[in-house]
């Protein structure tokens, strides 16, 4: 008997075999392709083979392991669809590196067996609401957003909502933005429901991996906490999705098969048909469009736990003041600072910008030191002494030949938080200083850190917006942004609801614990009408001044954006190629094609970027025929084309 076979690679269809073995829709199986032997799938469809004839090889062998559900298979063919990538790379994203794990023995799963404890916790009249509206048609596909105020009790909410489906014999998964710092999460949880969840992301062990697919495949394990790659585990039996801080951009996968993992978790919601829940303190625009539609459901935290108040907001105008040389931090701030320190509340200087300096310049030849590989400049990060690309990992030291005169003289222009924090050292010699940020947090000693933070042993942090993810400070009082210029520099769509969502997220991490708490801004913009938007206790307002803008001026959400990224190491070619393939493609779409225009960073590892940009009706006919018309395209050699569907960033 012949069956359909994806395997987890670029092609865009099954291959066709003969079996014997009783298969259905969804085995796994081992199959022969070309001389080696490859994992696949039993797919839903058989490929197009427009007449040809083949020779039909064999399956191999039927694996012991639980079948790919149906559903599960309608999304990845969704999925597939939608971002413009092969099917066989939409199935790569479910398997263990192109393999499964054939079922193991319950002991393997024992450490994960839930086994709900009772627990403490009391929900305020509020809480109760939002799980009353939460957990209604709690068995069929709806979405359902949790806008609450930072602290003010979000998790234990959903935490509720995720305990009902458990004992109803459901599993669950919750997606968390930043998974390497999930230490306080899964504490958290483990305060909660009294056994341990399974962790999913990149830096967990084979073996843990191993363990974790089969007995989330085998519906032995009951909830997952993960990164975007979760979503494509093989749930046997899920109940219900979570989506925590579903604004933060980080679900956005930007490398390799690119995609959105909140909108991909909706979407595989709706094929699964059950719940899904979006928590955030500021949704994103399209999440707030579609409440304002009425297509998602809301429920409100206007409190925070136990009536703590938000913290205050001042604006240290550094106009009116003059900065020491090669100093970021003006008299008046350490005053503030001094005067949270003496009252033994935490401080935080708030930079995002890791390293010691962005620009490291010779002063006698007044050359920069920039990346050879990419068309930006290399970061100083004065702990380990090197200058460093943070986008290709190039390393270089500071030792180099001068232009003018033996070697290079070198100044460093800006700060980052390293430099901000040896200004914080000398002004308070005494106080523990700790940095944040993924440089530092990202070793085996952070839950130690944290742990040291959490129990005020570190008197003032200096950190970048990894500090705002959702973590608790009781004692962080004080908020010092040392410079908010910065982050709105630039031409990103995106900039304004980036910044809303980030300082109501810092400003979050103060005063949780019931205390006075102020975040502080410096600035040399005279027009404060900005930080008193972003800072105001009702985001809503923003988001609906945001909405009418781009409607006006038909944005995401309101058209499709399709980035389209050719790149080469040849840059004449790539323009000429980039000139002949926006003309074919203007000609044969029923969308607007803009561009060809270099890329904001026009040289990354090596290879040049030039974009173009489609824009057109939000309907999946878009994508069907961009797809025709890329398939009918032939690129020339060396060039290379990346589809990026609803982009968030444009470098």
């Amino acid at each position: 008997m012949k069956f359909p076979i994806l395997l987890p690679n670029i092609f865009d269809y099954p291959f066709t075999y003969e079996s014997d073995l009783k298969l259905k829709t969804g085995d796994f199986v081992i199959v022969p392709f070309g001389k080696s032997k490859i994992t696949g799938v039993v797919w839903d469809e058989f490929e197009k083979n427009d007449n040809k004839t083949f020779k039909i090889k064999n399956v191999l062998k039927k694996l012991k392991t639980s079948a790919l559900k149906k559903d599960t298979i309608k999304f990845l063919n969704w999925f597939a669809k939608y971002n413009l990538v092969p099917k066989g790379m939409a199935l790569k994203l479910s398997l263990l590196s192109n393999n499964v794990v054939e079922k193991l023995s319950d002991e393997k799963y024992r450490y994960f067996e839930a086994n709900i404890k009772k627990h403490s916790f009391k929900l305020s009249k509020d809480q109760k609401k939002s799980l009353k509206l939460m957990s209604k048609f709690s068995n069929k596909f709806r979405v359902h957003v949790l806008q609450g105020t930072t602290g003010s009790g979000k998790t234990i909410v959903y935490f509720e909502a995720l305990k009902d489906q458990i004992t109803k014999g459901f599993q669950g998964l919750i997606l968390l933005p930043e998974i390497g710092l999930t230490s306080q999460f899964e504490q958290k949880f483990f305060e909660f429901f009294g056994f341990k969840p399974a962790v999913w992301h990149s830096g967990i062990t084979k073996k843990k991996k191993e363990i974790i697919w089969s007995g989330v495949n085998e519906g032995k394990i009951k909830v997952v906490i993960g990164a975007r790659s979760s979503l494509f585990l093989p749930f046997k039996k899920l109940g219900l999705i979570i989506v925590d801080e579903e604004h933060d951009q980080s679900y956005k996968q930007d490398e390799g098969v690119i995609y959105n993992a909140r909108d991909m978790a909706i979407v595989r919601a709706s094929f699964e048909d059950i719940p899904i829940n979006l928590i955030s303190s500021v949704p994103s625009i399209e999440t707030y469009e579609n409440i304002k539609k009425g297509k998602y459901s809301i429920s409100k935290l206007n409190k925070r736990y136990q009536d703590a108040e938000l913290p205050n907001y001042e604006i240290i105008n550094l106009n009116n003041t003059k900065l020491e040389k090669q100093s970021w931090l003006s008299k008046e701030i350490i005053e503030k600072a001094n005067y949270h320190l003496e009252k033994k509340d935490q401080v935080l200087f708030f930079l995002n910008r890791r390293g010691f300096s962005p620009h490291v310049i010779c002063n006698k030849c007044f050359s920069t030191y920039t990346c050879p590989n990419c068309s930006i400049n290399l970061v100083y990060h004065k702990k380990k002494n090197i200058l460093l690309c943070h986008y290709c990992g190039f390393k270089s030291s500071l030792n180099r030949d001068c232009l003018k005169d033996e070697k290079c003289n070198f100044i460093f222009s800006g700060p980052g938080v390293e430099r901000i924090s040896d200004e914080v050292k000398k002004n308070f010699p005494f106080k523990k200083i700790e940095i944040f940020s993924s440089d530092t947090m990202n070793r085996k000693d952070s839950l130690d850190k944290l742990n040291k933070i959490i129990n005020n042993e570190i008197d003032i942090l200096v950190g970048t917006q990894l500090i705002s993810k959702g973590f608790h400070f009781p004692n962080l009082n004080c908020i010092i942004v040392v410079d908010i210029d910065l982050s709105t520099q630039g031409h990103d769509l995106r900039a304004a609801e980036k910044s809303l969502q980030l300082y109501h997220q810092l400003s979050g991490r103060a005063g949780r614990a019931g205390k006075p708490a102020t975040v502080y801004f410096q600035t040399y913009s005279k027009n404060t009408k900005m930080i008193n938007e972003i800072t105001n206790s009702n985001p809503n307002l923003f988001l609906d001044r945001e909405l009418e803008i781009r409607k006006k001026n038909k944005l995401p959400p309101y058209e499709r954006f399709i980035a389209l990224i050719l790149t080469s190491e040849n840059e004449q070619r790539l323009e000429k190629e980039a000139f002949y393939f926006k003309t074919y493609l203007a000609d044969k779409i029923s969308a607007k094609v803009l561009g060809p225009v270099s890329a904001p960073i026009f040289r990354l590892k090596r290879k040049f970027r030039v974009r173009l940009l489609i824009r057109g009706p939000k309907s999946l006919k878009l994508q069907d025929s961009i797809s025709e018309l890329i398939l009918k395209y032939k690129f020339s050699n060396g060039i290379k084309l990346t589809v990026d569907v609803d982009p968030i960033n444009f470098n």
